[in-house]
Parts: structure tokens; C-alpha cells; sequence
């Protein structure tokens, strides 16, 4: 009996067929393994740079599952090239991660989604990236620029940057600057002439002291007292700034507060409303309301981390927008694959030093 020749697919069939085992491929790794990401701002700096790409682990802290499963592959929040949303979120998902090979440690770098992005579902906000400064349970506070975990001082980046005041004879071109690996959008010259603003390290600060047309540089600093609005979970009130905050604890699952005490209500209702899955749930005159019943004490439902960035006078980071859940967690920033500096031109664009570098 002779058996029928199957029948040869067309060259478009076969690209089609490529072009989804591809998509699946690329969407599985990127889920289950591996997902590429850029710094776009300074936030990090010295220790990631802007234009940095690098890989994140999904691996590491575990893979988490897809909380909102109708959406476009390989697309975040919009369909490429337009301002249509991706996705739909009339379908949600528990949050489920899978088992990892470590947890979330302390002065891990983090990429995580923005929390207080709330037009978005929580898989789907913006990706940060942070340091893990702070873990579940740690009492957290600034004294005048340092950091302090649990009464102690906190260890600080290698390349950690401030705000310096730079007082000068003369105007600086960019050049001076570059050579110093101070970013020329962290520069802001003094309207008077008689300086400049600038992001650098504590090392890079004492170089330029010794600079002979340089009068001064002067770490520029909020002072103790002086309260900053935007500050959570309300700096006017408790007179904490940038660099002087806290204490504050950081909640931890199973950690029970009193919510008869206002003041506990005040430092942690917004996480208490925002993050913990509370369907119907009301803060009135500084009590709570969950299903209607007044609260009279409350235990949290997940971890939650303190982030910041390693260039703590130009971060917007849990100083300013609180808490990051743990369901919020993405994955370690792991290496380095490509680095490119948008000042420079030609082959000078490529931060060879860079390249495959491991994150820490």
C-alpha cells in the first residue's frame, strides 16, 4: 500500500511557525529565567549607571506567576509603539511564587514594581530598582546621612553618592567634569556663578577639594528638624527629611500592631489599605475599617522591604512612597551585559569596563 507524501509547508507557513516558537520561547525565558532591563535614571549611581543593561533573575527569589493573565507576549503595559493597553485585568490570579534559590537579602539590588502605581495591576506597574536596605521586622532610621538598621550602622555602597555644593573661581566645561565620572545631567551651575550642584561620592568630594580653583565643597544636607512633606509616612508631621527619618519598623508577615494607638495608625493605614488585599476597607478619623468593623489591632499578611537608591539625594525610594510588598518583588539585578554612555560618541559610547559585570 503506498502511504501518502505529507505535504511540504510554504515558506511563509514555515516563518509563521518560527516566528511563534519563538514568541513562546522568548516569553517562557523571560517569565521563568532571564529578563533584560536598563537603568533609565541615575538613582543608582555611581554603583549602575544610566544606560547600563543588565539581566534580572527571575530565578533567584523565585519565579512569581502572572497575576494578569489576558495580556499581549512580550509587552509590559502597552502594545509597542502605542499608547493601547496591553492587557486586560478582568481577570486576577492569587499571587503565587514559585521556591527560590535564596530570599531577598539585606543590600540586595532589587528590581521590583513601583507600589503606588495604582492605575496599573500590580504585576504590571513599572519596574524599580532599588537597594534592599532594609528586611522585614528592621527598625530603619537616618541620622543626618546614615543609614542605622536595628540601632546599628547600616553598611554604605562603595559608590554611594550625595549632593555637593561645589564653590569655584571659574567656570568648568564639561570635560572637567567628565574627568572627575561626575554625569553631566547631575550638574546644575549657580545662577551667581560661584558654583556648581552636583551628585558625586565622598571620595570623587575630597579629589575635587584639592582641585586649587575650587574654593569649597559643601555636602548639601536637610538638617535634623527641618520635615519634609513628601516625606512618608508623613515627614511635616514627624519632622523626618531625607537624611534624617525614621524610626520607623518595617513590617514583617504576622507582625500584630494596636490600632487603637493613632499613631501606628498613621505610620501604617496606607500600607494597611493599599497592599494587603482587603477588598472593603476604610480609614475614618484614624481608625480602620475592614468589612465595615472597627479594628482595634491588625496582622499583616506579607513581608515588606525598605528600599533605596545608592544615590540617596537624587532617589525617589521608600523615603518618599513607603513600603515595597513582597508580592511586589521582581527579581535580582544580576549582571551586566552592555553599557553605554549617551555623552560620548563612536566606539567612545561603549563602557567596555562594564561588560558581564556582576551586581553587588
Amino acid at each position: 500500500m503506498k502511504t501518502k507524501e505529507k505535504k511540504k509547508k510554504s515558506p511563509a507557513r514555515e516563518w509563521l511557525d518560527a516566528l511563534v516558537f519563538a514568541v513562546i520561547a522568548a516569553s517562557l525565558i523571560r517569565w521563568l529565567l532571564l529578563e533584560p532591563f536598563t537603568i533609565p535614571t541615575p538613582s543608582m549611581e555611581k554603583s549602575l549607571l544610566v544606560g547600563d543593561f543588565l539581566f534580572v533573575s527571575k530565578m533567584h527569589y523565585g519565579t512569581r506567576a502572572p497575576r494578569t493573565i489576558l495580556q499581549m507576549p512580550l509587552t509590559h503595559q502597552t502594545i509597542w509603539g502605542t499608547n493601547m493597553k496591553s492587557y486586560s485585568d478582568a481577570v486576577q490570579l492569587p499571587y503565587f511564587r514559585l521556591p527560590g534559590f535564596t530570599s531577598v537579602k539585606r543590600n540586595d539590588v532589587v528590581v521590583f514594581n513601583y507600589p503606588v502605581e495604582f492605575e496599573h495591576p500590580s504585576d504590571l506597574r513599572t519596574n524599580y530598582i532599588k537597594r534592599a536596605v532594609g528586611m522585614p521586622g528592621d527598625v530603619i532610621e537616618i541620622k543626618d546621612t546614615q543609614l542605622f538598621i536595628n540601632g546599628q550602622p547600616g553598611d554604605n555602597p562603595e559608590l554611594m553618592q550625595f549632593s555637593y555644593e561645589v564653590m569655584t573661581e571659574r567656570r568648568f566645561g564639561l570635560e572637567f567634569f567628565q574627568d572627575y565620572e561626575i554625569n553631566p545631567e547631575s550638574i546644575m551651575p549657580f545662577s551667581n556663578g560661584s558654583g556648581y550642584l552636583v551628585s558625586t561620592t565622598p571620595a570623587t568630594a575630597e579629589r575635587l577639594r584639592k582641585v586649587s580653583s575650587i574654593s569649597a565643597v559643601h555636602l548639601r544636607s536637610y538638617k535634623e528638624g527641618l520635615g519634609e512633606p513628601d516625606i512618608m509616612p508623613d515627614g511635616s508631621y514627624y519632622s523626618m527629611n531625607r537624611d534624617n527619618f525614621g524610626p520607623l519598623e518595617i513590617p514583617a508577615k504576622g507582625w500584630t500592631i494596636d490600632l487603637t494607638d493613632e499613631d501606628m495608625v498613621r505610620r501604617y493605614a496606607f500600607t494597611i489599605e493599599r497592599f494587603e488585599g482587603h477588598k472593603k476597607i476604610s480609614i475614618e478619623a484614624n481608625k480602620v475599617y475592614i468589612d465595615g468593623q472597627l479594628q482595634e489591632s491588625y496582622t499583616f499578611n506579607q513581608d515588606y522591604f525598605f528600599m533605596m537608591g545608592d544615590n540617596r539625594h537624587d532617589s525617589a525610594d521608600s523615603r518618599y512612597w513607603g513600603f515595597v510588598p513582597e508580592d511586589h518583588i521582581v527579581g535580582k539585578a544580576w549582571f551586566l551585559w552592555l553599557s553605554l554612555d549617551k555623552h560620548r560618541n563612536m566606539f567612545s559610547k561603549i563602557r567596555w569596563e562594564r561588560f558581564f559585570k556582576p551586581i553587588r
